[in-house]
């Protein structure tokens, strides 16, 4: 723990500084020994969290910390850039509306807004969702990293299963949008399309989820109109621009 601390205080350190620093000045404003702040900085300059100018020798902080801070100011940034569009999508479809973002490899949903209807969902904020068998982890897989897509193993089955999925998400990315009938819950649909950040990435996806009365297996065309415009409404609330 002490490790970490000390870690986390230099980096939190650097961050805060408005220009590079060296070991020894460091190394004093945090009252460490200076071999002590020159060993968990080397650290962080490995991680890329971290670098050390050539000519300087000084500390300043790395790209990965600008990365991670870019990552995270869209994720805070999501949920209030997607509310009024959820509330809209709400109030022309009548169906409640999830959002979800992609956390660390995980499909969490970050908003909901109940619908028009008697039917009241139980999933809230923060709920992780398969991405198997659900609308949201299958427009992630389809349109997310593809670190996210399991590793294909060697057996007949394997492959076949491989080969299912490979067309399944073939087909989702030629219409940009994914369904989960009677999946998750029976009797239940969703409808999701994808959200994405200003450089084109995947962040998250927005969807609305009802009875199959009203969202059947194979949505009707206003219902994937309205899904995929506010989709790509949010998107360029993000900063995306389409190609």
């Amino acid at each position: 723990m002490q490790a970490s601390d000390i870690t986390l205080r230099l980096l939190e350190h650097l961050a805060l500084e408005p220009e590079p620093r060296g070991v020894t000045e460091l190394a004093q404003a945090l009252g460490l020994a200076k071999t002590t702040a020159h060993r968990h900085l080397r650290t962080l300059v490995e991680r890329g969290f971290a670098r050390q100018h050539a000519s300087t020798q000084r500390y300043e902080p790395g790209i990965k910390l600008f990365q991670l801070g870019e990552r995270l100011r869209e994720r805070f940034t999501l949920g209030r850039a997607a509310r009024e569009v959820m509330q809209r999508l709400r109030d022309t479809s009548g169906q409640a509306v999830t959002l979800s973002a992609l956390i660390e490899d995980r499909v969490i949903v970050v908003d909901l807004l109940q619908g028009h209807t008697l039917i009241e969902f139980g999933i809230r904020p923060g709920t992780e969702m398969r991405l198997t068998g659900t609308a949201h982890g299958r427009v992630a897989l389809a349109f997310g990293p593809t670190s996210l897509r399991p590793a294909q193993g060697h057996s007949a089955a394997n492959r076949r299963d491989a080969a299912a999925l490979g067309r399944q998400l073939s087909a989702i990315q030629k219409q940009g949008w994914a369904t989960a009938a009677n999946e998750v819950m029976f009797g239940m649909n969703a409808l999701a399309a994808p959200v994405y950040g200003a450089n084109g990435h995947y962040l998250g996806a927005v969807a609305i989820v009802g009875s199959v009365q009203y969202i059947p297996a194979k949505p009707s065309a206003a219902q994937i109109e309205q899904v995929t415009r506010a989709a790509a409404t949010i998107s360029s609330h993000m900063g995306w621009r389409p190609t």
